[in-house]
């Protein structure tokens, strides 16, 4: 097995025992645009212009991708968006 190989499989060794959750958040008919990116700038730490493209997203697609990360820092975030009314879960 050459070094090239060893390292490539060495990574994807890495990757799987490092591997991120992420918070999903479902489209609602309840909560404003407004109030959407309020959370996702309060709770997941985004930035104005990253909490509107994810609204925009969720409303159009349905859901998205909010955060990665370890299940540890996910879980209370999820579970803030969860309390402020939102739809959410960790995959």
């Amino acid at each position: 097995m050459s070094t090239i190989e060893k390292t490539l499989e060495e990574l994807d060794l890495l990757e799987e025992l490092v591997k991120e959750h992420e918070i999903i958040l479902y489209n609602d008919d309840v909560n404003t645009f407004d109030f959407v990116i309020d959370a996702l700038m309060n709770v997941c730490d985004h930035d104005p212009i990253q909490a509107e493209q994810c609204t925009m997203l969720v409303h159009y697609k349905g859901k998205c991708t909010v955060k990665t990360g370890a299940y540890q820092d996910l879980e209370p975030r999820c579970t803030k968006l969860l309390e402020l009314g939102l739809s959410a879960e960790i995959q």
